[in-house]
């Protein structure tokens, strides 16, 4: 049980890293907004198509809604991060928001299931360790609160994600997460508008935009099944060592230099999840 838990939590943090590395790189030359919009859209494709090619049952009216609450809350917290991003560094968002995200369904998980085991709890210090020390910068400023109000909105909305769509009842996977689509698409074009971001992506990036909302559906799907497989705490800190995938495929793709605290965080994680598993 443990083994297929963490097959699945690492795959989601895997589709999520690298899905992370696709839309960021595409970020920087095209609207932030545009690349969340088409990705989601792709991802709301790819799942339709999957869930009438495989049969799956369209689950109840409140299994539906689930899915919707979790599409809204995570769309709130992609939003949140991406605004985040813009007005604080990086190096305090991306630890904050990826051990606050990590946090909420820990402690959801502990309510409800009681403790984990001793060394599983030891691997979650592990892997907490490790996604701050991959994603932080060296010499960042200290971090205080009034900068981290946003990383933890974002890690919330991002955990309760993680939570509603673990709520869903039927055994279904694929039409719970159409339903998380078609709420964050609507609130990521209202978002565009308002902000007017709305300007059409480069061409030659469009397959980039594409791939990164396959990984992220991908990732997705992976969760959700991390989660009915064993504890939701359990995969979420599984799905929480994604930073460390962005990382790596920037060292491998990008040929960006990993700082010495880095590799530390590297073998930090893999501590983390032989403890966990």
């Amino acid at each position: 049980m443990d083994l297929t838990i963490a097959i699945f939590g690492l795959a989601a943090a895997a589709c999520w890293g690298a899905g992370d590395f696709c839309g960021g790189f595409a970020t920087k030359r095209n609207g932030v907004f545009i690349v969340a919009i088409i990705s989601q859209i792709v991802g709301i494709t790819l799942l339709s198509v999957a869930a009438i090619v495989s049969g799956e049952n369209i689950p109840g009216n409140g299994d539906l809604l689930w899915g919707a609450a979790s599409g809204l809350a995570g769309g709130i917290g992609l939003l949140t991060l991406y605004h985040a991003l813009s007005v604080e560094k990086m190096g305090i968002v991306a630890p904050v928001t990826a051990v606050w995200s990590a946090f909420v369904p820990m402690s959801f998980g502990i309510i409800i299931n009681g403790c984990p085991t001793p060394g599983q709890l030891t691997g979650f210090f592990f892997a907490f360790t490790g996604v701050w020390l991959i994603s932080r910068e060296e010499n960042g400023p200290k971090i205080e609160w009034n900068r981290i109000r946003l990383p933890l909105i974002a890690g919330t909305g991002f955990g309760l994600f993680m939570i509603f769509i673990d709520q869903v009842q039927s055994s279904g996977i694929l039409w719970p997460l159409v339903g998380a689509r078609m709420a964050s698409i609507p609130a990521f074009i209202i978002a565009a508008i308002y902000i007017r971001q709305t300007g059409i992506p480069h061409l030659r990036y469009l397959p980039l935009i594409a791939l990164a909302g396959f990984l992220d559906t991908g990732g997705n799907v992976f969760y959700v099944l991390a989660a009915r497989t064993g504890r939701i705490d359990i995969a979420a800190i599984l799905t929480s060592l994604y930073p460390a995938v962005t990382v790596l495929l920037a060292w491998l793709l990008l040929k960006e230099k990993l700082k010495s605290r880095q590799w530390i965080g590297i073998f930090s994680v893999l501590v983390s999840v032989m403890l966990i598993t």
